[in-house]
């Protein structure tokens, strides 16, 4: 069973009358690539500064690896923190950047240049040592910054946002090169994102949040799979959303159509949300479909086309490798395991 590295209990955290975290519980393992996931202002910043001691809860606890932390500073928690705006220090090179906090700990010289070339190989960076911090590029100046971060062999790691001012090329290549990082060091990342795509590509657990409140945590595969509501399931990836009517076990209405599912344990008749990906429609002659449509919009994706189907005046999205004409008849079908049934929001 893994350990419990950081317990936030009960954490209330306003600034005025804006109120940010409400009630907040989450508990981080020990080695575990966990992110927090959610739109802007919705609180995971402000979390992250708690775990690391740049902000104070204004009620509840903090607790690493099973001891309080609320009233230790930043420098005295073994936690270090990697943010957005990397912050290297200009008239240092770049192995005095990653040396620094080294060097304030008295650490004997020998040390600090074994600790050093380690991270440096760690984050791809060997024989670069010597340059200035001005002369590297974003990705280089990023990983200068994580090498700094973890040469201190922190027992956690906090990312806030690092990889959000690289252009798309090099963050994907980042993406892997984190979770490999996380891998390779066992330590526990806390990692803070507002991109999906990021979420979903490095983290064991997701953790979704909005307005200072945690909706659903869980694996990649279960928050893209099995949103717990609409918030959840518009907010990871595409969604074709619909109001229904859970008729019994296994059985749902939606759109004025039946269709068997895999879904149990609703009331009879009970009002529902269904969401079906995109991948998840498959094409069929109109003569073998339960749902038939007119295609009314195609763009190529490069992997895949989004085609946007018009039936009884709603719009389907659906993602296919399968070429279709825009205005032409289709049949759509979709398997039972394939549409999932979550409680109807606010309801």
């Amino acid at each position: 069973m893994s350990k419990k590295m950081i317990v936030l209990n009960h954490i209330y955290k306003s600034y005025g009358d804006l109120k940010v975290l409400d009630d907040f519980n989450l508990y981080i393992n020990e080695n575990e690539f966990i992110t927090l996931l959610g739109p802007s202002g919705c609180g995971k910043t402000t979390c992250l500064r708690l775990i690391g001691g740049f902000e104070a809860p204004d009620s509840g606890t903090i607790e690493f690896d099973g001891k309080i932390i609320n009233g230790l500073e930043p420098n005295q928690r073994e936690i270090n923190t990697c943010f957005q705006k990397y912050a290297l220090f200009p008239h240092l090179d770049v192995f005095g950047n990653i040396a620094f906090g080294l060097r304030l700990k008295k650490i004997p010289k020998e040390e600090i240049t074994q600790r050093v070339e380690e991270v440096l190989r760690l984050v791809k960076m060997e024989g670069l040592g010597s340059r200035t911090v001005s002369t590297l590029s974003g990705g280089q100046q990023q990983r200068v910054a994580i090498a700094r971060a973890i040469v201190n062999r922190p027992k956690v790691l906090l990312l806030d946002e690092p990889l959000g001012a690289l252009d798309l090329k090099l963050r994907q290549e980042m993406q892997y090169e984190l979770k490999e990082m996380q891998k390779e060091l066992g330590i526990t990342f806390v990692y803070v994102t507002h991109d999906q795509e990021e979420a979903l590509t490095m983290s064991d657990t997701i953790v979704i949040m909005n307005e200072g409140k945690i909706l659903q945590i869980g694996t990649p595969e279960d928050i893209y799979n099995e949103p717990k509501n609409r918030f959840v399931a518009n907010f990871i990836g595409e969604s074709n959303l619909f109001e229904g009517i859970m008729h019994e076990d296994y059985l749902v209405e939606f759109c004025g159509r039946s269709f068997e599912c895999v879904d149990k344990g609703f009331r009879k008749d009970e009002p529902v949300d269904v969401v079906i990906r995109p991948e998840d429609f498959d094409f069929v002659p109109p003569s073998k479909g339960k749902i038939v449509g007119i295609v009314d919009s195609l763009l190529f994706k490069g992997v895949h086309y989004e085609i946007n189907v018009i039936v009884d005046g709603r719009e389907y999205t659906i993602h296919t490798t399968k070429f279709r004409d825009i205005g032409v008849k289709v049949g759509l079908s979709v398997d039972p395991d394939n549409i999932h049934v979550m409680k109807r929001s606010g309801a």
